[in-house]
C-alpha cells in the first residue's frame, strides 16, 4: 500500500503490524498499532498492513500537507 497523502488514523478496536515495503516481517523495522492509538502515516510511505485481529478505524487523508523538511 502506498500513501499518495498524509493520513491520521485513529483505531477503535483490532491490532496491526506495520512493515516498510522491503523489509522482511522478521526484521526489527516494523511497527505495532492497536485500539486507542493515534497514527500518522506519511504522504509517499510504502508498506504492508499484517491485520492480526480485526480493525475499525476512523482515518483522514490529507493531500494538502507540506512537504517534509529537506
Amino acid at each position: 500500500m502506498k500513501f499518495d497523502a498524509e493520513m491520521t488514523c485513529y483505531l477503535l478496536r483490532g491490532k496491526v503490524k506495520v512493515y516498510p515495503k522491503g523489509s522482511p516481517p522478521s526484521t526489527a523495522a516494523l511497527a505495532e498499532f492497536g485500539a486507542g492509538d493515534l497514527v500518522v502515516i506519511p504522504k509517499g510511505l510504502s508498506c504492508t498492513w499484517d491485520v492480526s485481529v480485526a480493525v475499525d478505524k476512523h482515518y483522514k487523508f490529507d493531500s494538502s500537507s507540506p512537504p517534509p523538511p529537506s
